[in-house]
């Protein structure tokens, strides 16, 4: 842990709300005029689409043991751990960015699916990353034991309420990514045992979980309705 370069992490799955909590400490960095160096999760993913996809359907095919984004065989996070290790030292560290969509693409300058560059991290008063492997303890893909909780100085759970998470995932992932009702179902469910063995051991190292009270009936995962009396959602 660092005083002088703190490292905020805030990790959940795909769908669990931790980019709405990303965006409420955006807003406390700007409020107290804190520059924080940001690292989103995707961005150490060890393959593009692309290839991912192609690993995919090699171990659908039974060519190699099930893949998906949530366990290590898929994610750089030795040099996930490298980078927190040097930004905790120095406030130095390599970044890049995963470019999610043809926004993004016109934005960084590259191909949906891929990664830009690496580069030296901006100077910055913290580090925050947001992601799903901010409190990993494990072993990496190359066989290394990680450790990337030890570094963080505060780290948040974004803990999961199943069916909300599935329906916010499936209301993201056809309305602004354009993949099908079916695709997203199967990398949900092929995702379940990296989602158990590697997402949710990450909450008995927090410092603090988040779990949302949902506002609709999430009886049905694929076709959420009005709650007749719908709650506040609490944080």
């Amino acid at each position: 842990m660092s005083q002088k370069h703190p490292i905020i992490a805030v990790t959940g799955s795909s769908g669990a709300g931790t980019t709405t909590v990303m965006k409420s400490f955006a807003h406390i960095f700007r409020r107290e005029g804190i520059r924080a160096q940001v690292i989103e999760g995707d961005s150490f993913h060890r393959f593009n689409r692309a290839e991912m996809r192609a690993k995919v359907r090699a171990a659908d095919h039974g060519e190699g043991p099930p893949i998906s984004h949530f366990g290590p065989e898929s994610n750089l996070l030795a040099e996930l751990d490298e980078s927190f290790a040097g930004d905790a030292a120095s406030g130095r560290g390599q970044v890049r960015r995963y470019i999610h969509d043809a926004v993004e693409a016109k934005e960084l300058g590259g191909e949906p699916g891929t990664f830009t560059d690496w580069q030296a991290m901006a100077d910055s008063d913290a580090l925050f990353y947001e992601g799903l492997h901010g409190g990993f303890v494990g072993t990496g893909h190359s066989g290394v034991v990680v450790d990337v909780a030890r570094h963080v100085d505060l780290l948040v759970g974004v803990v999961p309420i199943i069916n909300l998470e599935w329906i916010q995932k499936l209301h993201r992932d056809q309305n602004l990514r354009g993949y099908s009702q079916e695709a997203v179902v199967e990398t949900i469910l092929r995702r379940m045992p990296d989602y158990v063995n590697h997402t949710c051991p990450q909450f008995s190292r927090t410092h603090v979980n988040f779990q949302r009270v949902p506002t609709v009936d999430t009886s049905d995962r694929s076709s959420p309705r009005t709650s007749p009396a719908p709650t506040r959602a609490w944080w």
